[in-house]
């Protein structure tokens, strides 16, 4: 369809002739209430008549806001916000942060780099980012930009302002008839500028980067793709600026990824060339958010049983915005060094250390040996090498000071030569069985204690056997318990409200000295759960895009000692 080129909706609104003009600026926190959306209309009004009436200060602002997007989009540009009252349309008053992601976005297509912007809910990025390419459609001629998300009607859906397009065409339909061009379209997932051969263009899913070559590609939601692998392959080739946008979803995808490689921007510095650039919309960027909007907000979700979401969309918390997620990222950083601050935990530690090992299996899997010492994460090592043998005598060189120390080891298939060479060891008198021993941990046993409800107390829980799948479940539960608790202790510490009780054996602390302490800290916070074919609780250790958390696995076995519950040490196990 052809969008009209002669409507001028500012034409159509009430005399405002009363209300003193404002030219809107990029305002401060402590500016936003001070906008005027009354007083924009007014000086958009009184501006018009002047660049109507004289040609040379048309051509002169032309010139002018085709360098300065954000004024353009502020001067001229209205968006649209359906929880308004009255109209929902008002001017794009840009508040300071959205001012600098525009010059962010300028300087990617300037400098010919990638992009990747990590956003908290309801802070304007795609309307924004929709603005910006709308000018420089305008704007910047034969520009050819794409625009992509997970689903076709999150794209493009005619008449539905939350898809990406038609927030394009009603912006370009807003503007006073002296910004469109002469001869343009607005069809389905196309913006066709005749006037200077500018276009934008719009795919979905798998589709996305097959159409064709574009100066630069904006994907929004990027971190939702179902098969983000096909869609980097085909944009590779296709364009030089890619610009991921999304709300975190979870550990190890290819957004989280990139993040995790991207160096931050901040306005003025340098970021060395070819080093993705990424932008971070934080919920206290956003003037209309202060500490009791978020404390509200949060004690509501927690009310509401969705603090996993609240995590996601507020926090920014990537281990948080996975679904199921066992062990809460927010609890693991409190348990760091723990045994600092809890009263019951600081005191000396007993001498009493026990182990994990946990064995690589094939493929790029490595082996993890996590030592305690009581309920200290005193340290987890991890090393690649594929013998079994070398790996045991490795772990044994590792926990040698600690004389009748308990490894548990989940020994089955691979895991098995560790029992072998333990044995070897044992039998040719190089080392004796009292000086350490390994215990045989098996994830897929059946539960401990079968017929105790998994809430202890509460006989209206279900039995844990009905609860878990296996052992490895109820493991993990367990060390969940452990950080849940430490969490709720420190918190209460840190925040002066009454402390809750529990006896110390049933916390956990992670001494933050460790080597290797923030992939711990992410390996732990991994995991998520999910029914069996039986509707118990499972354990994915490793969702789409992740690798399996060896260290994390180790910690679990040190924490979980099946010989404390009957399992049967390798010098007698005959299995």
């Amino acid at each position: 369809m052809f969008l009209s080129t002669n409507r001028d909706l500012f034409d159509d609104r009430p005399a405002l002739a009363t209300v003193q003009p404002w030219k809107p600026v990029a305002l401060a926190r402590e500016e936003w209430s001070e906008r005027d959306y009354r007083g924009v209309y007014a000086w958009r009004i009184k501006t018009l008549a002047m660049l109507r009436n004289d040609p040379e200060l048309l051509a002169s602002a032309r010139a002018f806001y085709a360098d300065h997007a954000a004024e353009f989009i502020m001067h001229w540009m209205d968006t649209y916000d359906p929880r308004l009252r009255g109209s929902k349309w008002v001017p794009f008053v840009l508040f300071e942060r959205q001012a600098e992601f525009v010059e962010f976005l300028n300087g990617l297509f300037d400098d010919q780099e990638n992009g990747l912007v990590e956003k908290a809910r309801d802070m304007g990025a795609t309307w924004l980012a929709c603005a910006w390419t709308v000018w420089r459609w305008l704007f910047n001629p034969d520009t050819a930009i794409g625009w992509g998300s997970r689903k076709q009607e999150l794209v493009d859906k005619l008449g539905d302002v939350s898809s990406i397009f038609e927030k394009m065409r009603m912006l370009v339909l807003r503007l006073p008839d002296i910004w469109r061009p002469t001869t343009y379209e607005g069809n389905f997932t196309k913006l066709i500028n005749r006037d200077n051969g500018s276009t934008v263009t719009g795919e979905s899913g798998d589709n996305i980067g097959r159409g064709g070559r574009t100066s630069g590609y904006m994907k929004d939601e990027a971190a939702y793709y179902e098969r983000p692998e096909k869609i980097e392959a085909a944009l590779g080739d296709n364009t030089n600026v890619q610009v991921d946008i999304s709300s975190v979803n979870g550990l190890g995808n290819v957004f989280h990824r990139r993040a995790e490689s991207a160096i931050e921007w901040i306005p003025g510095a340098t970021i060395a060339k070819g080093q993705t650039r990424k932008f971070i919309f934080d919920w206290r960027d956003h003037p209309e958010k202060d500490q009791a909007w978020y404390d509200e907000r949060r004690a509501k979700a927690e009310r509401e049983g969705m603090l996993h979401i609240f995590a996601q969309e507020v926090d920014r918390n990537y281990a948080a915005a996975v679904l199921n997620t066992i062990i809460s990222y927010e609890w693991i950083i409190a348990a760091t060094d723990a045994h600092l601050v809890v009263p019951q935990l600081r005191i000396p530690p007993p001498d009493v250390w026990s182990a994990g090992l946990d064995v690589a299996d094939g493929g790029m899997d490595r082996n993890a040996l996590a030592l305690r010492q009581w309920v200290i994460l005193r340290s987890v090592d991890e090393w690649g090498d594929r013998d079994p043998g070398v790996s045991t005598r490795r772990a044994l060189a590792a926990v040698e000071r600690h004389k009748g120390i308990k490894i548990q080891a989940d020994l089955i298939g691979v895991g098995s030569g560790v029992k072998t060479e333990y044995n070897r060891l044992c039998d040719d008198g190089l080392m004796s069985r009292d000086r350490a021993q390994l215990v045989f941990w098996n994830a897929g046993g059946a539960v401990v204690d079968p017929y105790d409800h998994i809430i202890p107390g509460d006989d209206e829980s279900p039995l844990n056997r009905d609860f878990y799948q296996n052992f490895k479940a109820q493991a993990w539960w367990s060390l969940r318990a452990r950080f849940y608790k430490t969490w709720r202790i420190v918190t209460a510490l840190r925040n002066g409200t009454d402390v809750p009780f529990y006896p110390a054996d049933e916390l956990i602390s992670i001494d933050g000295s460790m080597d290797g302490l923030d992939s711990v800290q992410k390996e732990l916070a991994q995991p998520v759960s999910k029914p069996s074919t039986s509707l118990k609780t499972m354990i994915d250790k490793a969702p789409a895009g992740t690798r399996s958390p060896n260290k994390a696995d180790a910690v679990v076995m040190a924490f979980n000692p099946a010989a404390e519950e009957g399992g049967p040490l390798i010098g007698s196990y005959s299995g």
